[in-house]
């Protein structure tokens, strides 16, 4: 393979090279005569080995030696660019497909198409030179390219990690990026020589860079899991580092990616929140708890204050994943803490003289019967409302006990018997008041039912007894 390549070089690249530079004057001069600066670089650079000359990106016509006609502006000579036309000129030809078909690229130019809307192209803070050089451009797969993947973070921290520079344009905007960026995995990764680990561009792409507000950008929150799964989800190039590419997949069936990429949701956590942006790490045995800490607060502090805390860290056991799991985390149920398969409990607490299963029995057997009796409680009241009775008060106390629910569910992970009951018995005392309210509304209903029933029956004896007797007092005045 490689004395393939040596071949292509020395006699295709090469003459190609020179019988481009025969009949490029401008460079024949400014490189042998002139022996400047510019014309040395341009031996080098990837335009100058397609073929394209001098007059190319600075106009003239470079195939005359005379000086005037090769810089006549008759001949459309430009000289250097202005910036503001650098963008517009390299796109001429980069955004057209089929001319770059004709210097042998293969690749797409849709990635180019919306630069010019991009936040490097606003006041022209950065152009296509800023990144890729002027004279002296590469391949980006050329190690000597400052766009290269080895080269890419350092070349985007010249302007990021310049306080001073950055202030100027977004005085909000952070700095420490490439401090933070070496101390992720990607970063010691790539800092060591691995070209494949994620730099800026694979994250933020590299000619179509949005705000990360601007739905449009790759790190907007509903689009920054599949910019992560564009490697993460990739088996052939995430081999050779061991990792599973089952994350997305498992993430979008997680309550957090349904909230997130089907609810809408820009609240719920991304890739990005559990692991990190440019300081992304896999999450530790350690810290993972103070990661689902940071929105779930109270869960964190109630589990560390449970004899699960202790027990979990002289294990070296993950707390939040082992019950919840990291990427599939689904919406947890009644199951959890059951003794049915589902359950998490049942794990560790196996043994039927167990304290944690028999704290595991009266706790389902506790959400069990609370259950139910809440069930029987809503039949009653909406029975009652179906015969007609108000019962609106006591639908609205008996919505209570989802309160009490949610707190006694949450409480669990105190993994405390007494504070679980606690809690219960404030939902046996709520469902316990909306049986009886129940039970009044119908007593209430049939015993005016019966009042009527009985109120009626009386007018009507009443009424006969009163016809009766007129009838007898007029057959008597008749008589």
């Amino acid at each position: 393979m490689k004395n393939i390549i040596l071949y292509l070089i020395l006699f295709v690249l090469i003459p190609y090279a020179m019988a481009a530079s025969a009949k490029d004057e401008c460079y024949n001069c400014h490189f042998s005569n002139l022996e400047d600066k510019p014309g040395k670089m341009y031996s080098g650079d990837i335009h100058f080995v397609k073929g394209i000359t001098c007059s190319g990106c600075h106009g003239g016509n470079s195939s005359s030696d005379d000086q005037d006609i090769a810089m006549s502006k008759n001949e459309g000579f430009t000289g250097v660019p202005n910036k503001k036309n650098i963008v517009d000129l390299c796109l001429n030809c980069h955004l057209n497909e089929n001319t770059m078909k004709k210097f042998g690229s293969i690749k797409s130019v849709s990635h180019l198409k919306h630069f010019k809307q991009s936040a490097h192209s606003k006041n022209d803070i950065a152009t296509c030179i800023t990144c890729h050089g002027v004279h002296n451009i590469k391949k980006v797969s050329d190690p000597s390219s400052p766009v290269y993947a080895l080269n890419e973070v350092k070349l985007c921290s010249k302007c990021h990690s310049d306080a001073n520079y950055m202030k100027t344009f977004n005085p909000g905007m952070a700095t420490d990026q490439f401090d933070k960026y070496k101390t992720s995995i990607h970063g010691i990764k790539n800092l060591k020589g691995d070209p494949k680990t994620a730099t800026c561009s694979d994250c933020h792409s590299a000619h179509n860079i949005f705000n990360a507000k601007d739905p449009r950008a790759s790190t907007y929150a509903f689009n920054v899991p599949s910019t992560c799964g564009k490697c993460h989800s990739d088996k052939d190039y995430m081999k050779s580092y061991n990792i599973p590419v089952d994350q997305l997949e498992n993430y979008t069936k997680s309550v957090h990616g349904k909230a997130l990429l089907k609810k809408h949701d820009a609240a719920a956590p991304a890739c990005n929140d559990c692991h990190g942006n440019h300081g992304a790490i896999p999450v530790g045995v350690e810290s993972i708890s103070h990661v689902c800490g940071t929105c779930h607060a109270l869960n964190a502090e109630m589990f560390n204050e449970s004899p699960h805390a202790n027990a979990f860290k002289q294990r070296n056991i993950p707390q939040c994943e082992v019950c919840h799991s990291n990427h599939l985390i689904e919406s947890p149920t009644d199951a959890l803490i059951s003794r049915s398969n589902q359950s998490k409990c049942i794990s560790c607490h196996r043994e039927n003289n167990d304290k944690g299963f028999l704290a595991l029995i009266a706790i389902e057997d506790g959400l069990d019967s609370l259950l139910k009796k809440q069930k029987y409680a809503s039949k009653l009241l909406e029975k009652a409302e179906n015969l007609g009775m108000d019962i609106s008060d006591y639908r609205y106390e008996l919505n209570e006990l989802k309160k009490v629910l949610i707190e006694a569910r949450t409480i669990t992970h105190k993994a405390s018997l007494p504070e679980f009951m606690t809690v219960m018995k404030s939902g046996f005392a709520i469902v316990n008041q909306a049986i009886n309210d129940g039970n009044n509304a119908l007593d209430d209903y049939y015993m005016r039912r019966w009042g009527l029933g009985w109120a009626t029956l009386i007018i009507t004896l009443l009424a006969v007894a009163l016809y009766l007797k007129i009838k007898k007092i007029e057959k008597k005045q008749k008589s």
